[in-house]
């Protein structure tokens, strides 16, 4: 029997991906997007509509979906928007614009599917969270606060839902050439006395852009995930990442010269 995979964001970068693999491996896959009329005819699988910002389109997503499903074997929560800039600089409803979606409508949309799994007492919650979520980095204050956030709530709700069989686990990927990158919002530094950091930590960022590799590793360490029986519960994703995380642990000041190093090559 097929097993069906519900993917958020599913129109661009990861999320596309990953439903394109696993629809052409067999999988029942449904995808969403805010706008899916614009991708009718270029993507294989079925694209619903949804808002994850938006109560009453989770609401009427939800009914959607349990009309045409039965129940969903595996939910990734992909989608997301990326929030750039300084954190002083940053104005506080952007901020919350992030948790918005990121955070809380990651976890309503979630709630809204755990009753199924519940009564099934089976399923696989997948959430793309962060390297981001692990370790902070200059620039990016919001959009990690948002993903160490994501990292708390499913930490605790594994415990929760282990006794219905309901698998937790969040992948957490570098930087990845995707379209998430380019519609990032960001927010104009107008502080002048972070006028010199700010230039040297965008000259960073571009070089590592640049040097990202492309988003295939990630859709199929999802699979992996996805096709295990007994998954952990953290799963980080790219070159470097376990050195990194002890770096910032353990070794603060050599992560921070890491990252001054990598600026002053790049300037």
């Amino acid at each position: 029997m097929k097993k069906t995979v519900l993917i958020t964001g599913a129109s661009t970068g990861f999320g596309f991906q990953l439903a394109t693999k696993l629809f052409e491996n067999g999988f029942n896959v449904i995808g969403t997007s805010r706008n899916p009329e614009k991708f009718k005819g270029r993507v294989p699988f079925k694209l619903l509509r949804l808002d994850i910002s938006d109560d009453e389109s989770i609401h009427s997503f939800t009914k959607e979906l349990y009309d045409q499903e039965q129940n969903i074997d595996v939910l990734v929560n992909n989608a997301g928007f990326f929030v750039t800039g300084l954190a002083e600089e940053t104005p506080a409803r952007i901020g919350m614009k992030q948790f918005e979606t990121n955070f809380w409508g990651t976890v309503k949309l979630t709630n809204a599917l755990l009753p199924k799994m519940r009564h099934f007492k089976q399923g696989k919650i997948i959430t793309i969270g962060s390297f981001l979520g692990l370790i902070g980095h200059p620039n990016l204050s919001y959009y990690s606060a948002s993903k160490h956030a994501l990292e708390g709530y499913f930490k605790s709700l594994r415990f929760e839902v282990n006794q219905f069989n309901i698998k937790v686990c969040m992948i957490e990927p570098r930087f990845y050439k995707t379209n998430f990158i380019n519609n990032a919002t960001a927010t104009q530094g107008n502080i002048k006395d972070y006028d010199g950091f700010r230039q040297k930590i965008h000259s960073f960022y571009n070089n590592e852009l640049n040097n990202a590799p492309e988003p295939a590793g990630v859709a199929d360490a999802i699979i992996r995930v996805i096709n295990s029986e007994n998954p952990k519960f953290s799963y980080p994703v790219g070159k470097g990442t376990s050195m990194i995380l002890t770096l910032q642990q353990f070794f603060y000041n050599a992560f921070e010269n890491v990252i001054l190093k990598g600026v002053s090559k790049a300037v």
